[in-house]
């Protein structure tokens, strides 16, 4: 709750930019607001790629394609996507494979996710290295501190392992069945070409709804730095623990949109707007599809 707590006190002090900001959804131009709700459909075919290419079993093709849409309300109830990931290792458990592969096709999921968003977020700073003023979005005295941060989690981390035998005995079993399972995902081309192109897929179209909706909106950056401060601003934000990063996605797209040169009031409109499409709209239906599926025993 911390996090939703602090937003809202920075949402309450800032709220001239946010009236501004909900003042300039109006001159929004439906084509290009139709073509992101468009894009954001197809992020759910991207994430059940994805799934399916995270295990060598064939799942059910449209029972994955209806989870991944149900996956988006579960979100909302546990923090860092903890929602999504339950609903999916259900399904997978529902369809036959075993806990501890569900679990590590789970897991292979989220690290080719994860890697394809800081893969194409390094590839858009190499083409684009003017794209964000990163002095904006993070102080040169707080590095330190950061870096301090890490390393001390790290360290603890580490100490946990090597000191508690049950956590090491585990890890090392979860480790040998992820690595087994990466190993054969990989033997099949169509499986590893659905993992890796749906990790690449996902992040690229939530990036061009975004783009699009700054589009639509008049948002004077160009639409490449567009795609640079969200897939920044969605890595920075990575492990801040709010239910489906409500608040603190928010606030760090539009740090990143005016980072990247854009009016405070209009990227507020846009960040407004994004959210809209990518969260609010399909919340009610996913909400309903997530209970059609546990009355089915889908998941």
């Amino acid at each position: 709750m911390l996090p939703l707590l602090l937003v809202t006190v920075v949402a309450v002090r800032h709220r001239s930019v946010l009236a501004e900001g909900f003042a300039h959804l109006g001159t929004a131009e439906w084509p290009w607001l139709l073509a992101a709700v468009g894009a954001t459909c197809l992020t759910w075919v991207a994430a059940a790629c994805t799934r399916q290419g995270a295990v060598v079993e064939p799942l059910p093709k449209r029972r994955l394609l209806a989870t991944q849409f149900a996956a988006g309300a579960a979100n909302h109830l546990l923090p860092t996507g903890l929602g999504a990931s339950a609903v999916n290792l259900r399904f997978m458990t529902v369809c036959g494979l075993p806990l501890a592969r569900s679990s590590a096709a789970l897991a292979l999921y989220l690290l080719a996710e994860s890697i394809g968003r800081v893969a194409l977020l390094g590839a858009l700073f190499l083409v684009f290295p003017d794209a964000l003023r990163l002095s904006t979005l993070v102080p040169e005295t707080a590095f330190g501190p950061l870096l301090a941060g890490a390393g001390v989690v790290l360290v603890v981390a580490a100490a946990v392992v090597a000191l508690v035998r049950r956590v090491r005995s585990a890890l090392v079993s979860f480790l040998r069945t992820a690595l087994g399972e990466a190993r054969s995902v990989h033997t099949r081309p169509a499986r590893a070409l659905a993992l890796w192109g749906g990790s690449f897929a996902f992040p690229a179209l939530q990036a061009s709804v975004l783009v699009l909706v700054g589009q639509s909106l008049g948002l004077d950056v160009p639409p490449a730095h567009m795609a640079v401060a969200y897939l920044a601003a969605t890595v920075a934000v990575a492990l801040v623990p709010t239910p489906g990063g409500i608040g603190s996605v928010e606030a760090a797209l539009v740090v990143a949109l005016v980072a990247a040169g854009g009016p405070a009031a209009v990227a507020t409109a846009v960040v407004l707007a994004f959210r809209v499409i990518t969260v609010w709209l399909p919340l009610l239906p996913g909400a309903v599809t997530l209970g059609a599926l546990v009355r089915l025993k889908v998941i």
